[in-house]
């Protein structure tokens, strides 16, 4: 994959983008990104898909309402795109299901570390074809998130506060570059005790045969460029995160299912910093180009 598309996408992962910037022809596709309750990073096209030129991922379709507010936006103070409207006030949510969120919210407040295996599966609403990736993830507080992927490719994602890496064995190449914390959403910095759902997200609880915990839908309460929705399937005995899935604007759905949870174990910082052996090609986009 290229460095740079990579790491427009794993800003995109870590819901402080807009979405990728380009499509990658077939020979560079790898498995889709998205660390817990996130928005998915890579979304490679299908196999035998033409590729095409880079363009700018026009934004998600919105309402007539929407429409309109958006033009009166536009036609008053200028706002960054890559920032999503933020919403006007939090959302009266029902009392299960506020109890529900503050007690996930209270887990997660109290969690200084996990580690679990995931299972990914990113569904493409178009072509009706899942593609299915499998690795482990680890989460430390303030700030520290690491995903191995182990199949169908080895691959490493790691955010360590304001930085962003990725380690690609098969390309031998270690990625760095920086993304704003400041502009993560409420379903990241939750995870850190900083984020409030309600905040962002009207979140209502759905029926589901098939689910082990309990199902909540999360949409924001503003439109984002990001995703229409979120869903988490929640243990109603720990109000622990079991899978999460993000619904693409164009209604593709990237899900994670995760297993083999442990939490509060002491996780060690330097399990968190990337070691590529001999001869792998570092590629900086934190370094300001020289001036010529």
């Amino acid at each position: 994959m290229r460095p740079m598309l990579a790491f427009a996408c794993v800003s995109l992962l870590l819901g402080a983008a807009p979405g990728c910037a380009s499509t990658p022809p077939a020979s560079e596709l790898s498995a889709p990104v998205h660390p817990v309750v996130l928005a998915q990073a890579e979304k490679p096209k299908p196999p035998g898909s033409p590729a095409a030129p880079p363009v700018e991922r026009p934004p998600p379709p919105m309402s007539a309402d929407a429409g309109t507010a958006q033009a009166r936006a536009d036609a008053g103070a200028a706002k960054k795109p890559s920032e999503p409207v933020k919403a006007s006030s939090p959302a009266v949510l029902a009392g299960e299901v506020k109890a529900l969120v503050e007690r996930m919210q209270s887990f997660y407040e109290k969690t200084e570390d996990f580690t679990a295996r995931f299972r990914q599966d990113y569904t493409y609403k178009t072509f009706k074809r899942t593609q299915t990736s499998t690795g482990k993830v680890m989460f430390k507080k303030p700030g520290l998130m690491r995903w191995d992927y182990e199949t169908p490719a080895p691959k490493s994602f790691v955010l360590a506060g304001d930085k962003v890496y990725a380690h690609d064995p098969e390309a031998r190449t270690l990625t760095k570059a920086a993304v704003a914390s400041n502009q993560l959403s409420a379903s990241v910095t939750f995870l850190w005790g900083k984020g409030r759902l309600a905040d962002e997200f009207a979140i209502e609880k759905k029926a589901c045969d098939k689910c082990s915990g309990v199902l909540l839908e999360l949409t924001p309460l503003a439109p984002d460029p990001r995703f229409l929705k979120i869903r988490f399937e929640v243990d109603p005995k720990t109000a622990q995160v079991l899978r999460s899935t993000v619904v693409d604007p164009d209604g593709s759905e990237n899900a994670i299912a995760f297993t083999e949870l442990k939490t509060n174990t002491g996780v060690d910082e330097q399990r968190f910093k990337l070691a590529p052996p001999e001869g792998t090609q570092i590629i900086d986009y934190t370094q300001a180009p020289e001036k010529r």
